[in-house]
């Protein structure tokens, strides 16, 4: 691993913070559009946000390979080391780390048979606020729920609903922004709000 990557460590305790990290995305995909902080590592390597680095500390393992995509690629020995994961291409990870926009059609949604094969997608973004509004409803939300995170492109809305008819297949998204998460599940109906 190169010098400058093993100035960072991980998690400070791996076994509680993974815990506590993955109960805020269990809590962020089951309430999407609500907002968990993680445990984050005290000292993520750049680019890296504390909240995707938690995210990929706690999700990505040996048998969870990784895309980590532009400017997160030269993260690879640094994740390695910590997950023991292998990077893969796009369309063969269960995770892609990015902060942009992945086009869904590039990543595995699964199947009708076994629809949880496929790619969750982390997304890195400025803020998880002060963005423009959507309006979400579906499993986890009562009536409607507004969400406006920084960061995504205008068809926004428009692409998350071809992804939306895939259902039950398709891609789930995590976004993080400094030491929080907020998760949007595939089952979710999204709409630009005025």
């Amino acid at each position: 691993m190169p010098a400058d990557l093993l100035a960072h460590p991980g998690f400070a305790d791996p076994v509680h913070d993974a815990q506590a990290s993955f109960r805020a995305v269990l809590q962020a995909l089951a309430r999407p559009g609500t907002l968990w902080r993680v445990a984050p590592p005290a000292d993520p390597p750049p680019p890296l946000a504390p909240a995707a680095a938690a995210v990929l500390l706690t999700l990505v393992d040996a048998d969870a390979p990784v895309h980590l995509a532009g400017r997160f690629a030269a993260l690879a020995p640094w994740v390695a080391f910590h997950t023991g994961s292998a990077n893969a291409e796009p369309g063969a990870a269960a995770f892609v780390l990015s902060d942009a926009l992945a086009d869904f059609a590039t990543l595995a949604a699964g199947t009708d048979e076994v629809p949880e094969a496929s790619t969750t997608l982390i997304l890195q973004v400025p803020a998880l606020d002060g963005g423009p509004k959507l309006t979400l409803r579906g499993p986890g939300i009562e009536t409607t729920r507004n969400f406006a995170p920084r960061g995504l492109p205008a068809d926004f809305a428009a692409r998350w609903a071809a992804n939306r008819r895939l259902y039950p297949r398709g891609i789930d998204l995590v976004l993080c922004a400094g030491s929080t998460v907020a998760g949007l599940p595939r089952s979710i109906f999204i709409a630009e709000s005025s």
